[in-house]
């Protein structure tokens, strides 16, 4: 289930879930922690409500295909003065039921009832159907 409040955003450049967890498990994409972590220049403003089981909805491709649980949110300097916000992430990606979605900008607010469901256990470790191929079964409605 859902939590009441997550956050929505694309992965830019990213391939496939695989991609994106190969991304996340580079020294780049992690905090000093470890965990992976993505750095926004904008703070949420709805932090508690985030943190209190949200997840982070990744968009691949036009669909949305993962999420990961928030952990916490750090502050990040990068020694220029502007104080960043780093979304610590679940290394976790939890596949979801593919949903198209129109490029945005930045993150945005994804109420729970708005998220995708998680897929089956069953189903969560098949292959990834190429991008369009997902995208096009979204859109008619094949989860």
């Amino acid at each position: 289930m859902a939590a009441n409040l997550n956050l929505i955003k694309l992965s830019v450049g990213t391939e496939h879930v695989e991609g994106l967890a190969d991304w996340q498990a580079s020294t780049r994409a992690q905090g000093p922690d470890g965990l992976p972590r993505h750095v926004t220049r904008m703070w949420p403003k709805r932090a508690e409500e985030l943190l209190d089981g949200g997840s982070i909805y990744w968009v691949i491709k036009g669909v949305i295909l993962a999420r990961q649980r928030i952990l916490r949110l750090d502050e990040v300097d990068r020694g220029d003065g502007i104080a960043r916000c780093g979304i610590v992430l679940d290394p976790m990606l939890v596949r979801v039921e593919a949903t198209p979605k129109r490029a945005f900008q930045g993150w945005r607010y994804l109420p729970g009832s708005d998220a995708p469901s998680d897929l089956s256990a069953a189903r969560s470790h098949e292959d990834s159907l190429p991008p369009a191929l997902q995208s096009a079964l979204a859109e008619i409605g094949v989860r």
